[in-house]
């Protein structure tokens, strides 16, 4: 079981442009005052970087300000999160404000009195005042609260790398559709560690089958009809890499596709053979070093671009199709429900970007960060289609876009790359994200409800 997760403020000092309107609000909200003495967030600029940095209340697990307080005015709110202060028991003696190593509670030389951040209950009133979006109140704790009880299907112990994404994948995945699914894990990274397992076991505690490259949707194909003649909803889930789902496996992806076969196909792309020793595959991003597209006088890594799979399954007419990774777990959930119910009718695809520490040359401790500047650059943008409703959005837009270059900079087999070629992935990268817009619906404008995502996620079992 997981433990308990609270709800917080994040904020990403590179999106900050020192507006103060964070401050504003929350003086406002709090005082019913523009002076911005009376505000619970602060934001300051660092003169030797030039970077801002906020002061706010961090809601401790282990707060220090309560274990100090002589007069129990401070207490952890064990439901919210929240450290709550109570003034009909404070004594006005400070201590809080010298135990606290981030400065979060602070003393108004106006009232008297401390104060510090309670979240405004749920609806934090700086995150709204941020433009730039600097702020974010992070919600991903209503995912792990939520699926924290349920069972953990996929074993421990395997032989995963160290800070395996893959792993990270199968675990969520397994843990949110239940012990009704029955997984095919192909060859690979994933057929090793997920299908066959150590010891003559499976690493999954539901029924896994260990199919060929080359007939993955086929056979999964057919146990969905096995089931359904006998009577059973059983849910059917491909957790394949991306050499047995873009390149070799192909053919019966497409073919189940185009049969609307009842299944949840996801491909893992780590962009290449990683398994049998870090070949190109047609996934493969144009300039990437492999053992088949080195880096010497004559080539510079791979020369072409990679093969746009999410949006050839478009083409197919399957039910759903969707792009997504661990680093945004909050959209990959609202996806993987919406992919569920799909599967019900035919059909659901997803593409999970799925950095591989091992074959590209990075730190694993780095491997949310470079996820996310993979989003952040456009170079992977997340998007989800509805056949039902003939259109696309894109579930994390990003209106400005960092250079390209923020995001291969943190990849090893990027390294060599000369600035023709850096501005190669530039501009394809921008033509990607030009083809996607024309998909978009024209009889709408993105909502709210697109940037934001769902709030409400639906268990199924």
């Amino acid at each position: 079981m997981l433990e308990k997760a609270y709800q917080t403020i994040s904020f990403d000092s590179k999106k900050c442009n020192g507006c103060n309107k964070c401050v504003e609000a929350c003086a406002i909200v709090k005082s019913n005052s523009s002076d911005l003495v009376h505000s619970r967030i602060q934001i300051l600029k660092d003169d030797q970087t030039g970077e801002y940095k906020t002061i706010l209340c961090r809601q401790c697990a282990d707060p220090q300000c309560v274990k100090t307080c002589p007069a129990k005015a401070l207490s952890k709110n064990e439901e919210t999160g929240v450290v709550e202060w109570d003034s009909t028991k404070c004594v006005g003696c400070l201590l809080c404000t010298l135990a606290c190593p981030y400065a979060g509670i602070s003393f108004n030389i106006k009232t008297n009195e401390v104060m510090k951040c309670d979240l405004c209950g749920g609806d934090p009133e700086c995150v709204k005042a941020c433009e730039p979006r600097a702020l974010k109140f992070r919600n991903e704790a209503t995912l792990y609260n939520k699926y924290g009880e349920l069972e953990d299907l996929y074993v421990s112990g395997l032989s995963a790398c160290l800070g395996c994404n893959a792993e990270l994948l199968i675990r969520h995945t397994l843990r949110y559709l239940g012990p009704e699914t029955v997984v095919a894990t192909p060859p690979g990274c994933i057929g090793g560690v997920g299908g066959v397992g150590v010891n003559g076991k499976t690493g999954t505690k539901v029924p896994s089958f260990f199919p060929l490259l080359t007939n993955i949707a086929s056979m999964l194909a057919g146990a969905r009809r096995y089931y359904n003649r006998i009577g059973r909803d059983v849910t059917m889930l491909a957790l394949a890499g991306d050499g047995g789902t873009v390149d070799v496996g192909f053919q019966s992806l497409s073919g189940a596709a185009e049969r609307n076969e009842q299944m949840i196909y996801i491909c893992i792309d780590n962009e290449g053979y990683m398994n049998t020793g870090v070949q190109r595959s047609g996934s493969t991003p144009y300039g990437s070093w492999t053992t088949t597209t080195p880096v010497g006088t004559v080539l510079r890594g791979k020369s072409s671009d990679a093969k746009p799979l999410p949006m050839i399954m478009i083409m197919h007419n399957c039910q759903y199709v969707a792009t997504a990774t661990m680093a945004y777990l909050d959209d990959y959930y609202r996806k993987l429900e919406k992919a569920y119910q799909a599967s019900k009718k035919g059909m659901a695809y997803l593409h999970i970007f799925s950095p591989c520490q091992t074959g590209w040359r990075f730190p694993p401790n780095t491997l949310i960060e470079v996820e996310r500047k993979a989003v952040e650059t456009n170079m992977f943008p997340l998007w989800e289609y509805s056949h039902e409703k003939r259109s696309l959005r894109f579930t994390y837009p990003v209106d400005n876009p960092l250079p390209v270059y923020e995001y291969l900079k943190l990849v090893g087999k990027y390294k060599h790359l000369d600035e023709a070629q850096i501005n190669h992935i530039q501009e394809t990268t921008n033509n990607n994200i030009e083809l996607l817009h024309k998909y978009i619906r024209e009889d709408g404008v993105q909502s709210d409800q697109a940037r934001t995502g769902d709030r409400e996620l639906v268990s199924n079992y």
